[in-house]
């Protein structure tokens, strides 16, 4: 059995799914949580999916990698199976709050929760209404099998939490009772507008010209399709518009075929996110077409560095965008439109008010909030980053 968690604080443990081993929006929520839960005095204890085990000590927390097959055709994504390793697992960490982001496969870790007294909270990560309509699923069958799915999700449950109004929809409209809204946040000093590089920009751009960045995984839900096809209008239309499309998965070979005589520099994946903030503060205005994004930790960290956000209508961003950026439903001449209107804009003024956006959401909220919602309040002794 684990020792008590230090300090009179909770031990937190934490199960999630469809996390990249090298980056991602999940993953980097997940490790400024973790931050924040340990400075509060509390231990965090993360249990992810990976090509092999592995128990590692962090600045942010213990992270234990399970043995999990890959899903076909994500890119890299795998899963948590065989719940009885997992089980037992638990049982020897003995918990005093569990906190899981998958409802899909991992629903059932409420009812062992429960059985064993530790209070359970779920973490909404997406909008399953919108997969099931992203996957063809029509609206006629998909609401209802969602509806019936998020009811067993917030029964098995104490606490639902979504990190926007929009992703908490599909839940407030089944009356969901044991739900709780809470934005998540962004590292206001990594990604900040003094991080623009005039040598990165003649890197993509000559002078001139407008630097458009995609920085996301390059997968179907997140629709990187729509700014190549964006790009192409924009060329079309006599804007000198160039492309950066930053990341890498599984629809990279067949987006490099779509690009094929247009301005499109692929970076692949950028491990060192000083290299992120760079090239988001260089460029003009960053493209952020998915329709089923629920929080869009990538436009959050491009308005941080000052520059505006084309967001897809049909997605939570333009709740989270606010006034630094443009709301265009998923169309190539609606991006294009969307990202001309922006640049109609003075240069000064778009980036002052990104910023100041990005101002609003901060990791230290986010983390009283999560904490919230566990019922966790700071122990009595710090935990040494």
């Amino acid at each position: 059995m684990t020792a008590p968690a230090p300090g009179g604080g909770l031990r937190i443990v934490r199960l999630a799914n469809f996390v990249t081993t090298r980056s991602g929006a999940l993953r980097t929520a997940l490790r400024h949580l973790g931050e924040g839960y340990r400075a509060a005095g509390h231990e965090a204890v993360l249990i992810v999916p990976g090509p092999r085990h592995a128990d590692e000590r962090h600045p942010w927390g213990r992270l234990i990698t399970l043995p999990g097959p890959e899903l076909p055709g994500s890119g890299g994504y795998r899963l948590l199976v065989g719940r009885h390793r997992l089980t037992r697992l638990l049982a020897g960490l003995a918990p005093d709050r569990l906190e899981v982001s998958d409802r899909f496969t991992l629903r059932w870790t409420g009812r062992w929760a429960r059985a064993h007294g530790v209070p359970a909270v779920m973490v909404s990560h997406e909008s399953l209404t919108g997969l099931l309509g992203q996957w063809g699923v029509p609206d006629r069958w998909g609401r209802p099998l969602a509806d019936g799915l998020n009811r067993r999700t917030a029964g098995a449950y104490d606490r639902v939490v979504c990190t926007t109004r929009w992703a908490a929809e599909e839940f407030t409209r089944i009356g969901v009772a044991n739900l709780d809204l809470v934005p998540l946040g962004v590292d206001l000093d990594t990604f900040r507008p003094e991080r623009a590089d005039p040598d990165l920009r003649d890197r993509y751009a000559d002078p001139g010209e407008v630097l458009l960045v995609h920085c996301a995984r390059l997968s179907p839900e997140k629709r990187p399709d729509l700014a190549v096809d964006a790009l192409a209008t924009l060329r079309r239309a006599g804007v000198p518009a160039v492309l950066v499309m930053a990341g890498d998965g599984p629809v990279r070979d067949a987006l490099r075929r779509r690009a094929a005589g247009l301005p499109v520099h692929f970076t692949g994946f950028l491990p060192d996110r000083l290299a992120v903030a760079a090239l988001l503060a260089t460029a003009d205005v960053v493209l952020a077409p998915g329709p089923v994004e629920t929080f869009g930790l990538a436009g959050l960290e491009a308005l941080a560095s000052g520059t505006p956000v084309v967001v897809n209508a049909a997605s939570a961003l333009p709740e989270v965008v606010g006034p630094a950026g443009m709301a265009a439903y998923g169309s190539p001449a609606g991006i294009a439109a969307a990202v001309t209107r922006l640049l109609a804009r003075p240069e000064a003024a778009r980036r002052r008010v990104a910023r100041a956006r990005a101002e609003e959401f901060g990791w230290p909220a986010a983390v009283t909030g999560f904490l919230r919602v566990h019922d966790a309040k700071p122990a009595g002794t710090l935990a040494v980053l």
